[in-house]
């Protein structure tokens, strides 16, 4: 408690601080991959994209990235065995902001998309082994964030691939492919409304007083999408066949149509993505400042103040914009060649994904998601289609996140320690 009470403007200093260097990562990796895919389809640019996570990015962090926030980040560890030592958890969770910090910023230097999840999750558990005791780490949870490694790519991918080959049988395949597109494209952007209007009510608004059943949810949800739908029609109504494009590329009119309908996905991903992940990095900063504001209190939620989450979403955005092209490259350009319908069944698939994930309660990681996805439509086409080189990379990559978060925030827990101890 003395600590608290000495070193306490210090400590929450450091916290903003690391808090911001850990969301910068984020931006950098996590956002930049999820952009990525509407990138390497060529349905917007580099400059359009950061415009459009600038935006959207912000509304989902601010609007439903939530009001009270797990400061220990998906349960994986238990702090109750140092409640009279509340130095100790601020040590960790500083320690883990910068690991996870660091961890994500030498992936996207290397243009690996990881996972910020399991960089802060990895960060935790090397924290509570040596601040706490090994006792103090869910290892059915750690199990269950392992698991998720292999199941959140296969549904993602599985999905995306039966979206391809939806596109396929329902518009490339037939005698009219283009009038077949603008058919069936607001039913298509329908899915892309109602999937994420519904992720981001389940998510929860109550920070704004509005608490939803699930049948309201679905409801709110379907008249979201039918007004995307309308939006999307309007957009694509006007689009002709164009002779010359199709001497090229035979479907160049039918990309065309899912170039805008690509707008839709990204923004929508950018949205998701700020309410899903901006509490990687604001949760330990969030746990910091409660901690010192209470005088030394161990809370398992706290209140987050929304400072805290415009301080995470402008550190995200400030990532995308200074780093995140390299992993742009490697999930847009990399994996796969993807064209604009193609990359719209990519994202609308992980935007799936990561529905049913908060749902069911999976941690599960937007990254592993969406490079899943990217690899389902891949394999559409064959595995040939896919480099499987760069694929075997970034699986190395997943492994290595949890170990290497793991072992720089041991590091940092115990400079920390020296220094303030």
């Amino acid at each position: 408690m003395e600590i608290i009470a000495t070193y306490g403007t210090a400590l929450v200093i450091l916290a903003v601080i690391f808090g911001l260097y850990m969301t910068w990562g984020i931006g950098a990796n996590d956002l930049a991959n999820a952009m990525g895919t509407s990138v390497g389809a060529g349905a917007v640019t580099v400059k359009q994209a950061i415009c459009i996570a600038i935006i959207f990015e912000f509304l989902g962090a601010v609007l439903a990235g939530g009001h009270v926030t797990k400061t220990i980040r998906k349960g994986i560890i238990d702090p109750s065995a140092i409640v009279n030592n509340p130095e100790i958890l601020v040590y960790g969770m500083l320690a883990a902001l910068l690991a996870a910090a660091c961890w994500l910023m030498i992936a996207s230097t290397k243009g690996w998309p990881v996972s910020t999840t399991h960089s802060i999750v990895g960060a935790l558990i090397g924290f509570a082994l040596v601040g706490i005791g090994p006792d103090a780490v869910k290892w059915s949870k750690v199990g269950s964030v392992v698991a998720s490694w292999v199941i959140s790519p296969m549904v993602g991918g599985t999905i995306a691939f039966l979206l391809v080959m939806s596109t396929r049988k329902l518009i490339f395949d037939t005698d009219h492919p283009l009038r077949n597109a603008k058919k069936y494209a607001p039913a298509y952007i329908f899915l892309v409304g109602f999937v994420i209007s519904l992720v981001t009510l389940f998510k929860g608004l109550k920070h704004l007083s509005i608490d939803l059943s699930s049948g309201q949810s679905f409801a709110v949800a379907f008249l979201i999408g039918l007004a995307t739908a309308g939006l999307g029609w309007f957009f694509i109504r006007n689009i002709k066949e164009d002779i010359g494009a199709n001497r090229e590329f035979h479907f160049a009119s039918v990309e065309k149509v899912f170039t805008p309908m690509m707008l839709f996905t990204a923004c929508a991903m950018a949205f998701a993505h700020g309410s899903n992940d901006v509490a990687n990095g604001i949760g330990p900063l969030a746990a910091v400042v409660s901690i010192v504001s209470s005088g030394g209190e161990v809370m398992q939620e706290s209140e987050l103040p929304i400072w805290i989450l415009l301080l995470g979403g402008g550190g995200i955005v400030l990532g995308l914009i200074t780093l995140g092209y390299r992993v742009m490259l490697t999930v847009g350009k990399k994996i796969t060649e993807l064209t604009p319908s193609r990359g719209f069944c990519a994202e609308l698939a992980a935007a799936t994904t990561v529905v049913l994930a908060s749902r069911t309660g999976l941690p599960v990681s937007t990254t592993h998601i969406l490079v899943g996805s990217v690899l389902g439509v891949g394999l559409a086409r064959g595995v040939g289609a896919l480099d499987l080189r760069v694929v075997f990379n970034i699986i190395i990559s997943w492994l290595v996140t949890l170990p290497a978060g793991a072992l720089m925030a041991m590091l940092f827990f115990f400079t920390l320690k020296g220094i303030f101890g």
